[in-house]
């Protein structure tokens, strides 16, 4: 067994999108981004998932994560910002999407897979980087996924709920 580490979660510059839920039908989508030249797709990200139907996108610095299922005393006001403190707060019975994004170097860092590793033992999704030229120059894996197939995973995770909204709801696919 690998002894355990200290993470730094989610995965740095990675995009996060967790999915809760709640009893009127509707998906709550928080977007946390850690930073990385992938922040720049967050806006086209956005919009896409505002055309799904079912789904609820805020974008407020100061939303109030209570709305999220998260007690606001896990989450210090000195880091109430952070995206990381969001996730180690998490209900781990409910939907957390994760979009890798970082330079080729950085993916092929023995603990990035270490990190992806336990991100899914929590249970939470991936949504693979993909190899292409990156911004920094470099050749290969590490570019975030396209927009489409990220709104693809959420619509999945929508429409699972939609057809079964008890057994549904906070359902890792």
């Amino acid at each position: 067994m690998k002894p355990p580490l200290p993470l730094p979660l989610p995965l740095p510059s990675s995009p996060t999108i967790t999915i809760p839920d709640d009893s009127c039908g509707t998906f709550r989508v928080l977007v946390g981004v850690t930073g990385s030249v992938a922040a720049l797709k967050v806006p086209l990200l956005v919009s896409q998932l505002l055309e799904l139907p079912g789904v609820r996108v805020k974008e407020r610095r100061d939303h109030k994560y209570q709305a999220f299922g998260i007690p606001r005393k896990k989450i210090q006001m000195h880091s109430i910002y952070r995206p990381t403190c969001v996730v180690r707060a998490w209900d781990t019975s409910r939907p957390l999407l994760f979009c890798p994004a970082m330079n080729t170097a950085m993916w092929h860092h023995p603990i990035t897979s270490r990190q992806v590793d336990i991100l899914k033992e929590f249970g939470y999704v991936e949504i693979p980087c993909i190899a292409k030229k990156l911004v920094c120059g470099d050749q290969g894996k590490g570019a975030m996924a396209e927009v489409s197939t990220i709104v693809d995973v959420v619509k999945q995770y929508v429409q699972k709920a939609a057809e079964s909204p008890q057994e549904g709801a906070g359902q890792v696919l």
